[in-house]
């Protein structure tokens, strides 16, 4: 997972559609289901995720390999917290880096991950039994 930066991050509207647009983990993964994405404050995404938690990511990899995820977001506003994840790629985007107003931290906890690759597919639960 580390090697897939890019990938599509698909919210619910207020509305009832569904809306995706491409962000970036900074390749700050330990994957154990958890995926961190730096963005602003006042954006759809946000808004979306604050009436419905749940998000799905996709990613597509090496060699026909395609993982989709699903999950629930939880969004962070502590600075302190930000710092963890901070690469300093994320500069050109937010260029008072952790410190930039309206920064906000989406933490995806992923539930199920699918995959497909050639003939071969599966799922891998993702949360504690």
């Amino acid at each position: 997972m580390k090697q897939l930066d890019i990938c599509m991050m698909t919210t619910n509207t207020s509305r009832g559609s569904m809306n995706s647009r491409p962000m970036s983990n900074n390749r700050d993964v330990t994957y154990k289901g958890d995926s961190y994405f730096f963005t602003y404050e006042k954006t759809g995404k946000i808004k979306d995720l604050e009436s419905n938690p749940a998000v799905c990511l996709s990613f597509e990899g090496k060699d026909g390999l395609y993982i989709s995820v699903a999950g629930k977001a939880k969004l962070i506003r502590n600075k302190e917290t930000f710092k963890d994840h901070w690469q300093d790629s994320l500069n050109q985007w937010f260029p008072e880096g952790p410190e930039t107003k309206g920064v906000v931290l989406i933490h995806v906890k992923g539930a199920m991950l699918k995959y497909w690759q050639r003939e071969k597919e599966g799922k891998i639960s993702l949360t504690k039994k």
